[in-house]
């Protein structure tokens, strides 16, 4: 349900999104604004799969141990940068840093309120800026690599543990070419 409830809020804003470009196309009274439009929702749609590809993706990695360095099954786990690094890798082809204030540096700083599935979430869990980092999944979740002792998990951003925590959302730069280390 989880899964299908994150996956509800991509096409929405895409639909939004969609709807908004369409009115401003009519507004500006382009030539060819069917043209336009039909442009835009072609680029949508694929921004909207890639991010259902990451969450589908991440969702796989479900009850993996966590594993101080892990990278994957090859490591016997992920730690939280691992298993955000091992997901994108994975889906678009793209090898971010390892360490999460490493990833944090290499993504476009974002708000929180424009957060989308597949965005990253950074927390102080260890008395430092970006210590740890989990992939947004919709509906205000993000699943993460928390720990030792414990699982690839979904958790959500309200409770006051992580609330008090959160040091900033970032976008993954995706249209650059597949298979390019991100520095």
């Amino acid at each position: 349900m989880l899964l299908a409830q994150s996956a509800l809020a991509t096409p929405d804003a895409i639909a939004a999104l969609i709807d908004s470009k369409s009115q401003t196309s009519a507004t500006n009274k382009q030539d060819d604004a069917l043209g336009s439009f039909m442009d835009d929702k072609q680029l949508l749609e694929r921004l909207g799969d890639r991010a259902s590809s990451l969450v589908n993706t991440s969702m796989g990695f479900l009850g993996m141990p966590y594993r101080l360095g892990g990278n994957g099954e090859q490591d016997g786990g992920v730690d939280c940068s691992g298993f955000v690094r091992a997901v994108y890798q994975r889906t678009l082809g793209k090898v971010l840093p390892r360490r999460a204030a490493e990833q944090a540096d290499a993504t476009k700083t974002i708000q929180k309120d424009e957060l989308q599935p597949g965005d990253l979430v950074f927390f102080n869990t260890m008395h430092r800026a970006f210590s740890h980092v989990g992939i947004y999944i919709g509906n205000n979740q993000f699943i993460h690599s928390p720990r030792t002792g414990s699982v690839v998990r979904v958790e959500d951003m309200g409770k006051s543990y992580w609330q008090s925590r959160l040091n900033g959302a970032r976008r993954v730069d995706t249209t650059q070419n597949d298979s390019v280390e991100i520095k």
